[in-house]
């Protein structure tokens, strides 16, 4: 619970409850969203958040705007790790699956060229097949890219897979923490099991 308040509280799309929030050692407790966007902080909602009736490039596109360096072409990085939004730039975002279309909301993310990327239940409602090719995607972003990921998942074991470190929270406090290795199914069963 508070997972999403969370992310939209670390993006600014939220009123502040308390506490304090710095990006690369600099408070940004008060900064509006798009400032923090262009700190550094790149987010893929919840629900996935594209506009249907853009095309995929204009989606992508979309993201360099946030940009400091004002370039307003789609960073290679975005078409390699997606060679389906490569193939289909002119198409309509709408037309795509749910799948796709969540591989276009990280695409988009990534055009802000961020440093920290914010991952709002990325697998649901998307199908087994692109569940893998998008957990493949987060795990190279994390290890070859170099991105600091935070990840909010409620399926266990995809968070398992691609986490370094887990937090455990309960009506927004946090319960639990701490290396992943250290998330026993205990733990879960405590925390997690209705």
């Amino acid at each position: 619970v508070g997972k999403t308040t969370l992310v939209r509280t670390i993006m600014g799309l939220t009123t502040r409850m308390t506490g304090k929030l710095s990006i690369a050692g600099i408070d940004s407790t008060f900064k509006e969203t798009h400032e923090r966007s262009s700190a550094g902080i790149g987010y893929i909602p919840q629900g996935r958040g594209i506009l249907p009736k853009f095309t995929v490039r204009e989606n992508i596109l979309l993201g360099t705007f946030a940009r400091n360096d004002q370039k307003r072409k789609i960073p290679d990085m975005c078409l390699e790790l997606f060679p389906y939004l490569a193939e289909n730039l002119d198409k309509r975002a709408g037309q795509l699956s749910g799948g796709q279309q969540q591989q276009l909301s990280i695409a988009r993310a990534l055009a802000t060229d961020p440093k920290v990327l914010l991952l709002d239940e990325p697998t649901e409602g998307i199908q087994p097949n692109i569940v893998q090719e998008i957990e493949t995607t987060i795990h190279r972003l994390n290890t070859e890219v170099g991105l600091t990921l935070v990840l909010t998942e409620q399926h266990i074991k995809i968070a398992r897979q691609l986490a370094h470190e887990f937090v455990i929270m309960d009506r927004g406090r946090i319960e639990e923490r701490g290396p992943i290795a250290k998330l026993s199914d205990e733990l879960v069963e405590k925390h997690l099991t209705i």
